[in-house]
């Protein structure tokens, strides 16, 4: 088993930064993909970024030149750096890792912005 624990969210003027922490109670050099997810009201869980053992990042169109996804395999975390937020950026973001069956999901954290 595999505990991810989220940190970093909270509220924001638009335009502002806000850093996103998942934090993996076991290497995280072994998942084969971490991703970043949200949710807002309403609306489907969306994917907002991946990064993958092979060193491959992608990222949501919505995001895109705006977060940046990272890892740092000695504290065996993986960020998300948001800048430049927008009011629809407003969701709960959920970490999530993956390695053949095995799945793995943060409690999720919520990302305020305001207009």
């Amino acid at each position: 088993q595999v505990q991810l624990v989220e940190s970093g969210g909270g509220s924001v003027q638009a335009g502002g930064s806000l850093r996103l922490s998942c934090a993996a109670s076991r290497s995280i050099l072994q998942f084969s993909a971490m991703n970043w997810y949200r949710r807002a009201p309403g609306k489907q869980r969306e994917l907002v970024a991946t990064t993958t053992s092979a060193g491959t990042t992608n990222y949501g169109d919505s995001v895109k030149g705006r977060f940046t996804i990272s890892r740092d395999y000695a504290k065996n975390t993986v960020s998300l750096q948001m800048n430049n937020l927008k009011p629809e950026d407003t969701a709960v973001y959920t970490c999530n890792f993956q390695v053949g069956l095995e799945d793995y999901w943060g409690q999720g954290t919520q990302v305020t912005v305001s207009s």
